[in-house]
């Protein structure tokens, strides 16, 4: 019967590495016990000792890993989100109460004053806001 634990410990390690959810590899810790307890006992105590690990693994020690290797993960910008607070170079005037363009780490994005002032071509501004691939910007 070890040789099952075995498999189920291995399988669960591979499926782990895919994932990356820790809640596999939880089930290798279980199997991984339910071996060492296969020396020595039968199928049903392997089998509780197996359920009884992999619960506390899922418990106790999952939490604490996604906390570890998952930080910050909800504080991630995404691509747009991350220009917010870059500086630009106005590349077509911005009109007042209308629209102009903005040069932005290489990108040209359609751009508005955040308080509807003109600003000039060749000015730099700061980028305030977004409102889908419209940018709002204020002078620097």
């Amino acid at each position: 019967m070890w040789q099952l634990w075995v498999v189920i410990a291995v399988m669960g390690m591979i499926i782990e590495l895919f994932t990356v959810s820790f809640f596999v590899i939880c089930f290798s810790v279980g199997a991984f016990f339910a071996l060492l307890s296969s020396l020595f006992f039968g199928i049903y105590v392997q089998i509780i000792v197996f359920v009884l690990f992999s619960g506390l693994s899922i418990f106790m020690v999952r939490p604490f890993m996604l906390k570890f290797v998952h930080t910050n993960h909800d504080n991630r910008k995404s691509n747009a989100d991350a220009i917010l607070g870059q500086t630009g170079v106005v590349s077509q005037t911005i009109k007042a109460q209308g629209y102009g363009r903005v040069l932005l780490g290489g990108d040209d994005w359609k751009a508005k004053s955040q308080n509807g002032e003109e600003i000039e071509a060749g000015e730099n501004v700061i980028v305030t806001g977004r409102n889908s691939v419209i940018i709002e910007v204020i002078k620097k």
